[in-house]
This record gives C-alpha cells, sequence and structure tokens, in this order.
C-alpha cells in the first residue's frame, strides 16, 4: 500500500505499486484535470507538481511517489487565484483546454522558481505540446503571470465562476418536446 500526500490531503492507495500516478489520481481519487495525452510523457497534459517540481505523472509510478506531496490542478488554486490561472483568462489562452491544466501546472512551478522568466527559461521549462499551437500566448501570458505575482499588475476581471462538486454531479431534468 502506497501512502503519500495529494493536494494536502493523505493518501493511501490500495492498487499494484507500479500503477502510474495518473491513473490513481484520475481513477482512484477523481482528479480528472490531470489529463491523459500520450501516456509516454511527451505531451505533458499529465503534469502535476510532486515536491515542487513538474512531473509527467503517466512516468511516475504510485510506489516512486511515496511519501512525497502531489498537487493538481484541483488545488493549485481553487478560486483560480493563481497568477498564472489568471494571466491565461485574461490572455484568453485555453482554446480548446485539453492541455492546459498540465501546462498550468508546469507553469506554476517554473514560477515558484523564477519570478522573471525569459523567454529561453519558458520555453525549457514548458515543454508541454498543444494541438491548439498557443505557444506564442504562452510566453505572453507568462509573462503577465510573473508581473500578477510579482504585485506589477493586477487583473481586472475576476476568474471565471467555479463548478461545486455538488453542481457537477447534478442531474439536469429531461426536456419534453410536446
Amino acid at each position: 500500500m502506497t501512502k503519500f500526500t495529494v493536494n494536502d490531503r493523505p493518501v493511501q492507495y490500495r492498487m499494484d505499486p507500479d500503477t502510474p500516478l495518473l491513473w490513481a489520481l484520475r481513477d482512484a481519487s477523481n482528479l480528472t484535470g490531470t489529463k491523459y495525452g500520450c501516456g509516454t510523457g511527451d505531451c505533458g497534459a499529465c503534469t502535476v507538481d510532486i515536491d515542487g517540481e513538474a512531473i509527467r505523472s503517466c512516468q511516475i509510478t504510485i510506489a516512486q511517489t511515496e511519501g512525497r506531496f502531489v498537487t493538481t490542478i484541483e488545488a493549485l488554486s481553487p478560486d483560480r487565484s493563481n497568477p498564472v490561472q489568471q494571466a491565461w483568462v485574461a490572455e484568453n489562452l485555453p482554446q480548446c483546454g485539453f492541455c492546459m491544466p498540465g501546462m498550468i501546472m508546469a507553469a506554476a512551478v517554473l514560477l515558484k522558481r523564477n519570478s522573471d522568466p525569459t523567454d529561453a527559461d519558458i520555453d525549457a521549462a514548458i515543454t508541454n505540446l498543444c494541438r491548439c499551437g498557443t505557444y506564442p500566448r504562452i510566453r505572453e501570458a507568462m509573462k503577465r503571470a510573473a508581473r500578477i505575482q510579482r504585485g506589477e499588475e493586477q487583473v481586472t476581471a475576476a476568474p471565471p465562476p467555479g463548478i461545486t462538486p455538488q453542481d457537477a454531479a447534478r442531474v439536469v431534468p429531461a426536456l419534453r418536446v410536446p
């Protein structure tokens, strides 16, 4: 049985120790913000923060995660107040949005280490693939996130409203057509 911390909560998985962290998060913990993209660590859709490092969760087993601290997109900032999330929204960055949780996690880790990243720093830290080709806007959003984090800029628009788990699970009655 593996034990570690996910989103500031201790977890204990009764799964094969060789299970990729991605599947423990998605299937056992219902943290579906961490996406399955390629399974080979190339795309980065499954990126999470493990002890302050951006890690592709499809490439690390739950046994290798033993005793560590994992943060997923769900806990980065539940109210979307994280500078990266604010900048992503302010820059209208997401298109299809599939790769964004992993990209945001990689960006948040970068900003923890470097409050004024250059284009080269951004390119080196965020190697996630985006089929929509938002790379130039990612750089701009990262620079804006750094300014927000340093207190040099404020985002005027409020972050989008969250959806509570209760609302997400709510059954919508079927429409009746006369």
